[in-house]
């Protein structure tokens, strides 16, 4: 059942695409980007926003523990077709909310006219843009977290 679901969004190969874009992504800076995909609220969960539930899941993603507190994880509630989009304290500091709301209004938009992957890759790429600004990639910089899709 769960497969089905997230078929309805992204391929296998979509899946491939957005996290070799990640990866892309992060050679040109010290940021970590994740995309996390939930199907549906656990049990949990039921009284939960979608914001307290990603944060859930940037914390147990260890999005917190990147070195210069660079994570940002692209939070998909699949089912209820809601998002949230959470940056660590370090980019927090630096990146106003007015930037986050036209990376959010541009997700929106791909989202509503259903084109879910492009969404994403073009939310990465502006996550991306906003990161290589602030935090450019150090000489000494490591891929700290996986760019793998989380589905859950």
């Amino acid at each position: 059942m769960s497969k089905k679901i997230i078929e309805k969004y992204f391929s296998d190969e979509d899946l491939k695409k957005i996290a070799s874009s990640i990866g892309e992504v992060e050679k040109t800076t010290s940021g970590e980007i994740r995309l996390c995909a939930q199907i549906k609220r656990g049990f949990f969960d039921k009284k939960k926003s979608p914001r307290e539930i990603a944060l859930k899941s940037f914390y147990k993603l260890g999005m917190h523990k990147t070195k210069d507190r660079t994570g940002v994880l692209i939070f998909l509630l699949l089912d209820e077709r809601k998002f949230e989009i959470l940056a660590d304290e370090g980019i927090n500091k630096v990146i106003i909310d007015s930037e986050w709301n036209a990376i959010e209004e541009g997700l929106i938009s791909e989202f509503r006219s259903g084109n879910y992957v492009q969404g994403v890759l073009h939310c990465i790429n502006l996550i991306g843009e906003k990161l290589n600004t602030h935090f450019p990639r150090a000489a000494d910089d490591v891929d700290e977290l996986s760019n793998e899709v989380v589905i859950k």
